[in-house]
């Protein structure tokens, strides 16, 4: 909604809009690699998938789980910027640096997916494998392969520190920095201002992280599959569809608008209901 609601309204034509925007189009494509297959399953009560299958969503996954982290932490440097630098905001925040940033979000994801998915199909497997998990995974596939996986897991946890580490290292230090400007305010008021602009954004780190690190824990952990689901459902599903809500919820702008679109829409459909009532 917030995606189709910056495009529709000029006055959220704004660098952080413009971040949130993109970040709603990832957590759609990102439940939409998984939770349709779910159903599917759970409807036809087969849990058979291709490899061809297999392969698409695991490479969809990494895609779009990296492009999270990747624009989170770019919407942590814009409330760095905001917040720290704000006379400077909008020439330093102009339309060629944020294009530019999710650009360079998109190319680095879509070279570390490709490069882990041509990995995987160098490996062995059986001719039936079963995948203790409600989804095609990394970390699984490589597990359940019968070649030798030495480079697959190397790669694998080399790429996770550039991807995953970096991405949350540059998310602390913009807080870091953000503090620090807030403790600097004199005024009680401001400080609540400038701090209430962070935190739907500390809200969805928080989240999306919490959950990504239980996902993980839990399946180190325990061998149980259905601890692993539920971790996993609270990842792939609960989080991005919440990410929506949240901003939503906590941004005056983005309320307003999509309450006038929601208003907007369901006066055409009342017009065309009244229309086709007509003889």
């Amino acid at each position: 909604m917030e995606f189709i609601a910056f495009r529709q309204y000029s006055h959220l034509h704004t660098p952080m809009y413009f971040f949130l925007a993109n970040l709603s189009f990832v957590d759609i494509c990102f439940t939409s690699t998984t939770v349709p297959k779910m159903l599917w399953n759970i409807q036809t009560q087969s849990k058979v998938i291709t490899f061809a299958g297999c392969i698409t969503q695991m490479y969809f996954f990494i895609l779009f789980t990296g492009l999270d982290m990747f624009l989170l932490a770019v919407m942590a440097y814009d409330r760095f910027v905001a917040i720290c630098h704000p006379l400077h905001y909008m020439v330093i925040m102009n339309f060629w640096l944020c294009g530019l940033m999710v650009l360079v979000s998109w190319i680095l994801n879509v070279l570390h997916s490709l490069l882990h998915t041509s990995m995987v199909l160098r490996l062995s497997f059986c001719t039936e494998v079963e995948i203790p998990h409600l989804f095609c995974e990394l970390i699984q596939m490589i597990k359940l392969s019968c070649y030798d996986t030495f480079l697959n897991n190397t790669m694998m946890y080399f790429t996770a520190m550039l991807v995953a580490v970096g991405p949350f290292t540059g998310i602390l230090y913009s807080y870091s920095k953000i503090v620090s400007s807030i403790l600097g305010i004199s005024s009680a008021q401001g400080k609540y201002k400038a701090f209430s602009t962070c935190t739907s954004h500390l809200s969805v780190v928080s989240l999306f992280y919490c959950t990504s690190l239980g996902v993980y824990f839990s399946t180190s952990a325990l061998q149980s599959s259905q601890s692993n689901a539920v971790a996993s459902v609270m990842y792939t599903v609960v989080t991005p569809m919440l990410n929506p809500f949240i901003y939503s919820l906590r941004n005056k702008d983005t309320k307003e608008a999509l309450m006038r679109f929601s208003w907007m829409a369901a006066l055409r459909e009342t017009i065309l209901l009244k229309l086709k009532k007509c003889p």
